[in-house]
Parts: C-alpha cells; sequence; structure tokens
C-alpha cells in the first residue's frame, strides 16, 4: 500500500511538472513555439514519459491535473441526494472552480495563453464537451428525465459550461481580483433570474 501511495505521488509530481513546463513555455515563447520535446526537456524526462500523462501539448497546457481528475460531472453525482439541482449544480460549480483557483497566478497565466491563442479555445470547448454530455447524464439522473428524450439535461448543462467560460474570461479581465466562485455565483444568479436585460441606451 505504501509502495502504491509513494508510485502515485511521483506519478503525480511528474503530471504536475510537465504541466508547469508547459505554461512556463508558453508564456515565455508562444504557444506556436512550444513543443513536447522541449516541454521534456525542461521537466528533465523522456518523451515518452510526456505521453504516459497527456495526450498532447494541449491537453498539458488545458487539464494540467490530468485527464483522470474529478470533472463538473462527478462533483454533481458526489452531491446529497435529494438536493435541488440548480443548487447541486452550483455546489459542484464551487468545488469546481476552488480547484481550479488553487494556484491563481498559474490560472491567470494559462487564461493568457489561451486568450493569445485563438486555435485553442475551440480545443478547450472540444475537451469539454465529453464532461459536458455527463452533466447532463447527471442532471438527469437527478431530474428522473431521459437525457435524449428530454431538453432540460442537456440545455442546463450546456448552460452551465457557457457560464464556466464567462466566468474564467470575466475573472480574467478583472485582474483575478474577484473570487472565482463570486464571478460564476454572479452569472447563475443572473440566469436564474431569467437573464434580464439591461436597460436600452439612451
Amino acid at each position: 500500500m505504501a509502495e502504491r501511495g509513494l508510485r502515485e505521488r511521483k506519478k503525480a509530481g511528474t503530471r504536475e511538472a510537465l504541466a508547469a513546463a508547459t505554461l512556463q513555455l508558453a508564456v515565455e515563447r508562444g504557444w506556436e513555439h512550444v513543443t513536447v520535446e522541449a516541454i521534456t526537456a525542461a521537466a528533465d524526462v523522456s518523451y515518452r514519459t510526456f505521453f504516459n500523462h497527456f495526450s498532447a501539448k494541449e491537453e498539458a497546457l488545458l487539464v494540467p491535473a490530468g485527464p483522470d481528475q474529478p470533472r463538473l460531472s462527478a462533483r454533481l453525482r458526489a452531491q446529497p441526494p435529494g438536493t435541488a439541482v440548480l443548487d447541486a449544480v452550483r455546489a459542484a460549480l464551487h468545488e469546481e472552480l476552488a480547484e481550479l483557483e488553487r494556484d491563481p497566478a498559474a490560472l491567470r497565466d494559462r487564461m493568457t495563453v489561451v486568450l493569445a491563442t485563438p486555435s485553442l479555445i475551440p480545443r478547450l470547448v472540444e475537451m469539454g464537451s465529453a464532461d459536458e454530455r455527463e452533466t447532463a447524464q447527471a442532471i438527469a439522473e437527478r431530474t428522473g428525465q431521459d437525457v435524449e428524450a428530454d431538453l432540460y439535461p442537456a440545455l442546463l448543462a450546456a448552460v452551465v459550461s457557457a457560464a464556466v467560460r464567462v466566468t474564467l474570461w470575466r475573472w480574467q479581465q478583472l485582474g483575478g481580483a474577484t473570487g472565482l466562485v463570486t464571478v460564476v455565483d454572479e452569472a447563475l444568479d443572473a440566469l436564474a433570474g431569467g437573464l434580464p436585460p439591461p436597460p436600452p441606451v439612451a
């Protein structure tokens, strides 16, 4: 058991080193000039080791904790049974964003790279689409609906995905001065209120 724990810690340490090297190189050189060879050299591991942790350099930047990290769908399923679906979604989002904000400087750098690299945005959306489908399934389980036949689960999952993206962009624009949880609550409150439009410009 102790040996397994040591292996897992070493694996996590290598993954963190690769993710950190990817981000540092992206900030220093620009994303287009980052290669897997440069990442592995900076992290002092073999080229093959990189692919034991990430499928591509984009994954190392966008999903630094690795593809097996807890996703929103898993956090939603872990909420107490009987919790109202919107409350459960909010609590799951709080957990997800609090985890992202553990290293705010790295998150700001990552967002800066993404916003400066248009080709990364579709990849970010693509990587989130699988969990969006799983989130829709988790919502359907909570509401007793059919994820294929009923509109609500897929629609709420899509709205939540959009709210997270807008939250991250807004948090970056605010310079990280306002916590992610506060920003996402602002977005969720607006949605829950029916997203009333602002007054017309005079």
